[in-house]
């Protein structure tokens, strides 16, 4: 096989000796904000999608970034490798995004995974040929709007893992409008993200908005879930309690009554749901370590047939 051409390197003061060459995989609404996070830094990220564009556009209350592109369709126009790549496809189209990280990973590159869920380094076993993942919890919302651009309705932030690998991502966010934090305790930061994926599992099946947990029934039904979902992060190592459960349902209720999320977009959209890293792993740890989980028994089934069919 012949070798991969390297892409080109920018240097710049603290930041090492030199710049870090960046690609994004998946300019939706996460990856288009890490994308205008580098360039209103002056990076030069390649962009990597399944339509061609010329650029992508963030939109962050009164400002406006534009990315300039293209946004690459083919792999085989990759410009070669680089030295990280933010992975921001949904889980459902990780597989359709092997020849990405084909054409962009070389032994050195560092993968880091904005994807939902706990088991973001198992879900690219066997896909990634080089380099080494870095799996990251995304605390930020994101819509793409109707005319493509992407709407940011939080303050972007993101906690990666305390690995020698999370370097690169904190030199090519450093001093951005998407802050970077490491943790010790990633197993808890983690499985926090995901009470929050799970519970948002709730809108999809009844095709409502954040609004829907102001009802008093809907928050019993949600403290429910999230004592279940505790009960698994706990014995997956998380070091979490009845405080965070709590914690969950407020920021659900805090939220402006239309915000939306991502796995209720997809549902409306009629596009296959990330129902299993967000809900089936309770079900599925929950059986392994033991612990019942009977509104996962319900939820889960329901969420796969909306994904899948038939019907």
């Amino acid at each position: 096989m012949a070798e991969k051409k390297t892409a080109e390197q920018n240097t710049s003061p603290g930041t090492g000796d030199r710049r870090p060459t960046v690609a994004v995989v998946g300019p939706g609404a996460i990856g288009t904000t890490i994308a205008a996070a580098l360039h209103e830094r002056g990076a030069h990220p390649v962009l990597c999608g399944r339509t061609a564009r010329d650029h992508v556009e963030l939109r962050d209350g009164d400002d406006a970034v534009v990315v300039p592109g293209p946004v690459r369709a083919d792999p085989g126009g990759a410009p070669g490798t680089v030295d990280l790549v933010f992975l921001a496809v949904k889980t459902t189209q990780t597989q359709a995004a092997a020849g990405w990280l084909e054409a962009l990973c070389a032994p050195r590159t560092v993968v880091c995974v904005l994807q939902n869920g706990v088991e973001q380094e198992q879900g690219l076993a066997g896909l990634l040929p080089h380099g080494h993942v870095v799996p990251a919890v995304v605390w930020f919302p994101a819509q793409t709007l109707p005319d493509g651009a992407v709407r940011l309705r939080g303050r972007a932030r993101l906690t990666l893992p305390e690995v020698p690998a999370a370097d690169v991502v904190l030199r090519a966010l450093a001093g951005s409008r998407c802050a970077v934090d490491t943790s010790a305790d990633f197993v808890t930061e983690a499985w926090r993200k995901l009470l929050q994926n799970a519970v948002a599992g709730l809108m999809v099946l009844a095709g409502r908005r954040a609004g829907m947990f102001q009802r008093a029934d809907i928050g019993r039904l949600t403290s429910d879930y999230l004592r279940e979902c505790l009960a698994v992060a706990r014995a997956e190592g998380a070091a979490l309690d009845d405080t965070d459960a709590a914690a969950v349902l407020e920021t659900f209720r805090a939220f402006p009554r239309d915000l939306g999320t991502s796995i209720l977009a997809d549902r409306e959209a009629g596009r296959p749901l990330e129902w299993d890293v967000r809900n089936g792993v309770v079900q599925r740890l929950g059986r392994r370590h033991g612990i019942p989980t009977p509104v996962s028994d319900v939820l889960v089934p329901l969420l796969a047939a909306a994904s899948e069919g038939p019907g």
